[in-house]
């Protein structure tokens, strides 16, 4: 499991943990029942804070991509495909506000970026 810790891009680095690793989990790089590594191992090959490791994996358990068993360590969930469905439709939604933010700023109405869109879905087909 690669793991890239950017110091320098304002995201802090439980939460860059914590998407890399979901972003594993969701392509199916990591699969079901994979162990992941030990929270000490991770923060040690990262050279982190075993503190901000723990977060992640909390974070990560919480939203159920990871499940711990004691003694034994954690490993990636049971794809749960309506947490997936919730998690694309969360970034679609992002997406699409930011569009939206963007083109109210450059002067485009809502229903201009909806046909932009209509238009660009009609090009795909």
């Amino acid at each position: 499991m690669l793991i890239f810790i950017n110091n320098q891009s304002g995201v802090p680095i439980y939460d860059q943990i914590y998407q890399q690793i979901k972003a594993q989990i969701i392509s199916g790089e990591l699969e079901e029942d994979s162990p992941l590594p030990s929270i000490r191992n991770l923060a040690k090959e990262l050279h982190i804070s075993v503190i901000t490791t723990k977060r992640a994996y909390e974070e990560l358990e919480k939203d159920g991509f990871i499940y711990t068993a004691p003694g034994r360590g954690s490993f990636v969930a049971k794809k749960n495909t309506e947490l997936l469905r919730e998690e694309t439709l969360r970034q679609i939604e992002e997406h699409l506000d930011a569009a939206i933010k963007l083109g109210c700023a450059c002067g485009y109405t809502t229903e201009d970026i909806i046909d932009m869109l209509k238009t660009l879905d009609e090009e795909e087909q």
